[in-house]
């Protein structure tokens, strides 16, 4: 009997935290919008402010790749160049964003590395560089290992002749690693 509870508690849970968390999310803008939606309005819809923060972020984003805000966007960075501690926290974020969601998508070529010559060890990742010329390596690459259940990882720079490219969505894998392997490719 205890089995099957703990089955059916497999089959729930994972839907269920979804939904949960989802609905927080909800609720935590909604409440924070509610007090301006209701003024203006009137009248409160849940699930409005989400809408909301989704149109304001699009348009945004469309701002953002206008010639209106192009200009403000250099002026805050070359500000930013005049504190080089913020400069590089800054960059490396905006480089790790665009890596993921931006045109230039980085984790694109995932592989599988040799971690040693003498063992069977392999790690999953992804190389984000090819050409190593400008730091005067040659026949190596760059490749990022995620961490599992953590939003971190590594860098290494690898022979080439260790690095196996494989076929598989970049997404799906990185997931995969994500979990600890234990969501499919």
């Amino acid at each position: 009997m205890a089995y099957f509870f703990m089955q059916g508690l497999l089959y729930v849970a994972p839907i269920g935290l979804t939904f949960y968390i989802i609905i927080k999310i909800l609720k935590f803008i909604d409440d924070i919008l509610a007090p301006w939606i209701t003024e203006l309005l009137h009248f409160s819809i849940p699930g409005l402010g989400l809408i909301l923060i989704v149109i304001f972020l699009t348009l945004l984003g469309i701002a953002g790749q206008s010639v209106i805000a192009n200009p403000i966007k250099y002026a805050f960075e070359r500000a930013l160049k005049r504190a080089p501690l913020l400069h590089m926290v800054y960059s490396s974020i905006r480089d790790f964003m665009q890596a993921f969601v931006g045109k230039e998508k980085k984790f694109n070529q995932p592989v599988l590395v040799k971690v040693n010559k003498t063992s069977e060890l392999e790690k999953l990742g992804f190389i984000t560089q090819s050409d190593l010329s400008d730091l005067n390596i040659k026949d190596k690459v760059a490749v990022y290992f995620p961490h599992s259940y953590n939003f971190s990882g590594e860098l290494f720079i690898v022979p080439v002749d260790q690095v196996t490219h494989l076929n598989v969505n970049s997404g799906e894998l990185m997931k995969f690693i994500i979990s600890g392997g234990i969501s499919k490719v």
